[in-house]
């Protein structure tokens, strides 16, 4: 069965039939909002604090209604991967080295964080290939 790799989940929808179709799809990963690495909502109501999830009929949804349990776990998944290998800003400065040249340190982390996000791709792809 294909698991999201989610820790926590916190769920906040007007709809009551997808409130309880979302806590049954997601049941061993149900959080608190204060304890959640991902807030599902119904309305695309960005919040700074946590990282938001929608679920919803417009294109802009991070999934789309009608949607099955195996689909909601791939969208989840794939916001996981996204965010794990997101660029962090520090990564990406670019401090002078000594000679006033290109610092191969900065080069190397790079190089590491293309890899990861190449890597992450495949799986997806892999992991979308073998649910159909």
């Amino acid at each position: 069965m294909y698991k999201v790799n989610v820790v926590k989940v916190a769920i906040q929808c007007d709809s009551p039939l997808l409130q309880r179709s979302l806590e049954l799809f997601l049941e061993g990963n149900l959080s608190s909002l204060r304890q959640c690495d991902i807030l599902i909502r119904d309305k695309n109501i960005r919040d700074d604090q946590y990282p938001t999830f929608v679920v919803g009929t417009e294109e802009s949804s991070d999934l789309i209604k009608p949607f099955s349990k195996a689909q909601l776990l791939h969208a989840l998944n794939q916001m996981v991967e996204s965010q794990k290998y997101a660029p962090n800003a520090a990564e990406d400065e670019q401090p002078a080295s000594e000679e006033g040249g290109v610092s191969f340190e900065i080069l190397e982390r790079h190089i590491d964080k293309l890899t990861r996000e190449y890597q992450a791709n495949i799986l997806k792809a892999i992991r979308a290939f073998y649910e159909k």
